[in-house]
């Protein structure tokens, strides 16, 4: 049965989602950084992590953003085919609520125009927006603003077949060894296996936005998203870049089938607040 959703709702939940993901930790990363905190065995390491949460504590109580850098508004919305929307189009509602979020939660303003003349939008539109088509009437938005630091880190490997599994695991190895302190650890690795070049790296930022904690249901991918937290984890790089056995939080991996002479790799790193919020229309 088709269902009427007015836009105006998407704008409202949209400048909701971007003024609480960039002043509160979701749920999975809050517990992800205090488990980090009573495992670190550096005691700078637990230095730094215990900043992190006075940083978050006091982000939450102040209404202050839990990172300067609040990120280019990334979206992936799920449409059910038995909705229709009434009113404005649906990506201008989107960055409608974007504008107003940004603008009314004080957030810093971090998009251009132009990527070579520079200049400034001033209300952090456009949004990136990935819509998908689903069977149903509802409406599922996922919000991930995506800071810098982190996301210039990230790489797209084109490895032949016959590099296997083991060269996966060694891009993802190169990825974080190369990122480095530039990421501001503890990480948050989203990987995306297989598809085309573009498809390799959306798959890679969806990853992102799975919760810390819950593993591929594929079980080959789920054990080697543990072995490449731990192998990452023995790397030294630490929270902060200062050394200790905290450097990621997770490692999740997406894959999708692929040409019989490719094997595309995407690893989209994200920073220890990792942002992400979900809301269903």
């Amino acid at each position: 049965m088709i269902r009427t959703i007015n836009t105006e709702e998407i704008t409202a939940v949209v400048k909701e989602m971007c003024i609480e993901a960039n002043h509160f930790l979701s749920p999975d990363m809050d517990a992800a950084m205090k488990k980090a905190l009573e495992n670190e065995k550096s005691e700078l390491g637990k230095k730094i992590l215990n900043q992190l949460h006075d940083n978050l504590k006091i982000a939450g109580e102040e209404m202050i953003p839990i990172c300067q850098d609040t990120g280019m508004a990334v979206f992936f919305v799920e449409i059910g085919q038995d909705v229709h929307f009434k009113g404005e189009w649906i990506e201008n509602a989107i960055n409608e609520g974007v504008r107003q979020g940004y603008t009314d939660g004080y957030l810093r303003k971090s998009v251009v125009k132009d990527p070579i003349l520079r200049e400034n939008t001033k209300d952090n539109t456009p949004a990136v927006i990935h819509y998908s088509v689903v069977p149903g009437n509802q409406v599922t938005i996922t919000f991930a603003p995506k800071g810098f630091g982190s996301e210039n880190m990230s790489r797209v490997f084109m490895l032949k077949p016959a590099d296997g599994i083991e060269g996966v695991k060694n891009a993802i190895l190169t990825a974080v060894k190369d990122a480095g302190p530039n990421a501001c650890p503890p990480m948050v690795i989203g990987v995306g296996v297989g598809g085309t070049f573009e498809k390799c790296a959306l798959l890679a930022k969806k990853a992102l936005t799975r919760p810390v904690g819950e593993h591929s249901n594929v079980e080959y991918i789920a054990d080697m998203e543990k072995e490449m937290l731990e192998k990452i984890n023995k790397l030294g790089i630490g929270p902060g870049g200062l050394g200790g056995t905290t450097t990621a939080l997770a490692v999740n991996i997406n894959t999708y089938p692929t040409h019989i002479a490719g094997l595309p790799v995407a690893i989209n790193i994200c920073c220890h607040v990792n942002r992400h919020i979900v809301r269903v229309l």
